[in-house]
């Protein structure tokens, strides 16, 4: 299977394990996109298209996209709006120009209400165009626009001069009259180019007026981000963190599943391992707090990347390991009175577990279940026990923990003289009631020589 597959059925697990948590999270971060939706009031937003008549090149169309959003047009619309608390500088946060095809700059404003909007982009065009009105007024040349037809004229008659000049001249009979005829020719061309180039650049200036082609729509709807997409957007911010959340702690798990890594860290041996059948919602212990409760409504109570449970025998098959286990135990120390079953509080399956040995042990030993805290375990001070025995699930324990679990039992004056293994199981379907117990008197049998009729 590729890695691509192993991550995706990696995430439907954690999906269909954490289901519940994910959609708490989803809950909550629509929640908060709620409250930051209240908290940023309603925008409304519109453009004004203004023509710029003729050529211009696209510096000169983003200068006037810059000058559009300039301090000075804002200001001026600052002033003709007469809104209260709003200058030219909160203005400028609002409103945007930009370029588009066919020598169009778009301005658009931003509003708490579409008439305020729609005034708003409205006056911002009309100022614009009016500043760019006075630019072009303040720059031109008052000669030149005081007297284009004047020259004209003067251009027009130095060009009959000059034909009347190269008709008087000799008619080429000389190296020198050909050579006058031929500037004079060059000298009228000359002045014919300049007249098209003066007729052409104050076709140009009259028609480089700025126009508004029209005023700004109302807007029919919020400006993003509205309140449906924060609510979306915080939803979908908590969901993605927890994914990765998890996805991430569970890469970096450091918990133990070896059986000898288990028994390395612990300094014993395994007598064995046990079967507990499956059940959802397993309770943990009573010392688990008051948090307990809220953990099992979460779906966190058991780990989500845990794999299926295999499926094993009936009841019967298993207590057949209880009771092999309970035969290690007492081959191992025959002369042990009590021993000390030691389970972490957060463990429901060795738990439950634990409880089974107590019972299949029948007093022979005695065994006594000890619930220590994962994260800081103590023991009592021994008394009457002759070891311990650590029972736990195998993956839901690091190597610090488990030898925080060591240490605490050697402070204790215990000596671990053996771990057990717990792991959930689907048991089958009972059988009936007559094969079950002939097929289980021979084990009985067995337990009972080894227990030396203990029971």
């Amino acid at each position: 299977m590729s890695d691509d597959a192993i991550r995706l059925v990696t995430v439907g697990r954690m999906l269909r394990g954490r289901g519940r948590l994910l959609g708490a999270l989803v809950v909550l971060g629509a929640l908060v996109g709620l409250g930051a939706s209240l908290m940023i009031p309603p925008r409304y937003t519109t453009s004004a298209s203004v023509l710029l008549p003729g050529a211009w090149e696209e510096r000169v169309l983003l200068t006037q996209a810059e000058i559009a959003t300039s301090t000075v047009v804002t200001d001026r619309t600052a002033a003709a709006l007469k809104w209260d608390g709003v200058d030219g500088e909160e203005l400028r946060k609002r409103v945007r120009a930009e370029v588009t095809d066919g020598n169009i700059v778009k301005v658009s404003g931003t509003a708490e209400s579409p008439a305020r909007a729609q005034r708003l982009s409205d006056e911002l065009a009309r100022q614009f165009v009016a500043f760019s009105a006075r630019i072009g007024e303040e720059t031109a040349d008052p000669t030149a626009a005081a007297g284009p037809e004047r020259l004209r004229q003067t251009v027009l008659s130095t060009s009959r001069r000059i034909t009347e000049l190269a008709d008087a001249a000799d008619p080429g009979r000389t190296v020198e009259s050909v050579q006058t005829r031929t500037e004079l020719a060059k000298l009228r061309t000359t002045l014919q180019e300049a007249v098209e180039k003066l007729n052409q650049a104050q076709s140009g200036t009259a028609g480089s007026r700025l126009v508004v082609m029209g005023p700004a729509a109302k807007p029919s709807g919020e400006a993003p981000p509205t309140r449906v997409q924060l609510i979306a957007a915080g939803a979908v911010l908590f969901l993605l963190v927890a994914v990765v959340g998890h996805l991430g702690a569970a890469r970096v798990n450091r918990r133990l599943r070896s059986e000898r890594e288990i028994a390395a860290t612990l300094g014993s041996g395994l007598l064995g391992g046990v079967d507990v059948p499956a059940e959802k919602g397993v309770h943990r212990p009573e010392g688990d707090g008051p948090r307990h409760p809220v953990r099992r409504l979460l779906g966190l109570d058991t780990p989500w990347n845990a794999p299926a449970p295999p499926l094993a025998g009936d009841e019967a098959s298993l207590g057949i390991r209880y009771r092999r286990v309970c035969g290690r135990i007492r081959e191992l120390m025959p002369s042990a009175r009590r021993l000390l079953l030691v389970v972490p509080d957060d463990d429901g399956v060795a738990l439950r577990a634990a409880e089974r040995l107590v019972e299949e042990a029948g007093g022979d030993p005695r065994l006594r279940v000890a619930v220590v805290s994962a994260e800081a375990p103590l023991l009592p001070d021994r008394e009457e026990e002759s070891g311990v025995l650590v029972v736990l699930s195998a993956g839901t324990r690091t190597a610090a923990e488990l030898a925080g679990v060591a240490e605490a039992c050697a402070d204790a004056g215990h000596d671990v003289v053996g771990i057990v293994l717990a792991d959930a199981v689907r048991t089958r379907p009972a059988r009936s009631a007559g094969p079950p117990r002939e097929a289980a008197a021979p084990a009985l049998a067995l337990g009972d020589g080894a227990r030396g009729g203990a029971r």
